[in-house]
């Protein structure tokens, strides 16, 4: 998926898409996310589609459930799901933030290797 430290760097729109296609992966995560806790809150405690999506989206963003629980079943998933939702947080923080080290990364490499063809 990544070039190797011996090829030449990237494009910068090359770069672009390969960000875009990060953020694609990202997005996926979060919406398949959203659409876990919003099956949970709406089978657990019973709430509408509209408010199981505000409570998970708080959950998932990191800022708490907004209705109070009721239901044994419901405290469960809500706790699991906070667990779950810290866990996609910094997934997707990875997701997004591969390509950029990878590219500075890279670009040492190759001034590593340029400085080596040098001295040669």
């Amino acid at each position: 998926m990544y070039e190797h430290r011996q090829e030449a760097l990237l494009s910068p729109l090359a770069f672009l898409r390969r960000l875009a296609t990060h953020g694609g992966i990202a997005l996926g995560l979060v919406v398949i996310s959203l659409a876990i806790g919003m099956t949970g809150y709406h089978v657990f405690e019973g709430l509408s589609w509209l408010d199981a999506l505000v409570n998970a989206s708080m959950l998932l963003g990191g800022m708490g459930p907004v209705d109070p629980l009721h239901t044994v079943a419901g405290k469960l998933f809500a706790s699991f799901y906070a667990l779950y939702s810290g866990l996609i947080f910094l997934i997707v923080a990875g997701v997004m933030i591969v390509p950029i080290f990878h590219r500075i990364i890279h670009h040492f490499h190759l001034e590593e290797i340029e400085k080596d063809d040098e001295a040669n």
